[in-house]
């Protein structure tokens, strides 16, 4: 081999991995994209030069040899406080952690139902929810660009998809209240044009109906999933003549909202009013009383999303879709207590 000095502030080139290895750029290149048409004493001598010179290979260039893009698309519905969303930010950390693991670059696209995606450049697309946004999907679809959509579970069309048991964790939650001798227990829903808090709803419905328990309007308070109208429903709650002895709140966000209120009004929970979230959100934790909560996988979604799109990517041929639920966990903590019936 023909050796090269090497200065400190020399960025390294694929032409000086060539010379040092005493190949043909075009064997580099060969070499880097893995195709098998190389000698193995030529890949031998790269692959050395490579250790040699600390050389990492241009990611744009090997798309170039390869025709294929690393690039992942992640959509994510726009709305108010996206960057303050735990749900929002524990995705981004665990497609972005995945893809760096995988060498894959990441792309945020904050989308909204009438923008176009223009996202040609893009190896493959993770949909983080589809909320008005089906047309995009679609249109994925139809241009088969690999494809994959978590936190909704879409029966009707051929994409693969991994959501949250939402209806079961807001169950069990709603089963618990019943476990300590609640009978009078409202639920604070999310936004019901997302399918999570559709499920939630559903759930907290399912577990009164096999408990035999009424199912009352005035106990079911619809939110945007803000904090502000958290509030305004905890306020409704409490002027009731008849009100709940306990609420299913359908984020933790919100239900540490109600907690406030809750001490504001100088209450206390749980004697006043016992408590359940959803999330499993790390601030439950340091509220005035520990949060009892639905733990959700989220990141475990998320990085699930990366493993089967990677392989989408990477395909032949069409693969057929997976439709995967992952499962929820309830936490017990201190902010329900038992009820004497």
């Amino acid at each position: 081999m023909v050796r090269i000095r090497k200065g400190p502030s020399k960025t390294i080139s694929i032409e000086d991995v060539a010379r040092l290895a005493g190949v043909s750029i075009t064997t580099v290149s060969r070499v880097i994209n893995k195709i098998p048409s190389v000698k193995a004493k030529n890949r031998l001598k790269v692959q050395e030069a490579i250790k040699e010179l600390k050389f990492e290979p241009s990611v744009f260039a090997q798309r170039l040899a390869t025709g294929k893009s690393n690039v992942v698309a992640l959509v994510i519905p726009r709305y108010e406080g996206i960057f303050y969303s735990f749900y929002a930010l524990e995705l981004i950390r665990g497609i972005g952690t995945l893809c760096s693991a995988l060498k894959l670059d990441l792309l945020l696209r904050l989308a909204d139902s009438s923008s176009p995606l223009n996202l040609k450049g893009a190896g493959g697309i993770i949909f983080a929810d589809i909320i008005s946004n089906r047309s995009q999907l679609i249109e994925a679809l139809d241009n088969h660009i690999p494809s994959i959509v978590i936190n909704n579970y879409v029966k009707d069309l051929e994409v693969s998809c991994i959501s949250i048991d939402n209806e079961g964790g807001a169950e069990s939650a709603v089963n618990y209240l019943i476990s300590l001798g609640h009978r009078k227990i409202a639920h604070i829903t999310g936004d019901l044009i997302t399918q999570a808090a559709a499920q939630r709803l559903q759930g907290y419905k399912k577990a009164l109906e096999k408990n035999k328990l009424p199912v009352s309007d005035d106990y079911i308070v619809k939110t945007d999933y803000s904090r502000g109208q958290a509030r305004s429903a905890a306020e409704k709650l409490f002027k009731m003549p008849n009100p709940p002895t306990a609420v299913f709140v359908s984020s933790d966000s919100m239900a540490l909202e109600v907690m406030a209120l809750v001490k504001e009004l100088d209450k206390d929970v749980p004697k006043d009013l016992s408590i359940v979230g959803f999330d499993d959100n790390p601030s439950g934790l340091y509220g005035p009383v520990a949060l009892t909560t639905v733990r959700q996988p989220l990141v475990k979604m998320a990085q699930e999303s990366v493993k089967e799109l990677s392989l989408l990517m990477k395909a032949q041929k069409p693969q057929s879709p997976k439709k995967i639920v992952l499962p929820t966990e309830l936490v017990i903590r201190e902010s329900c207590r038992p009820l004497k019936i």
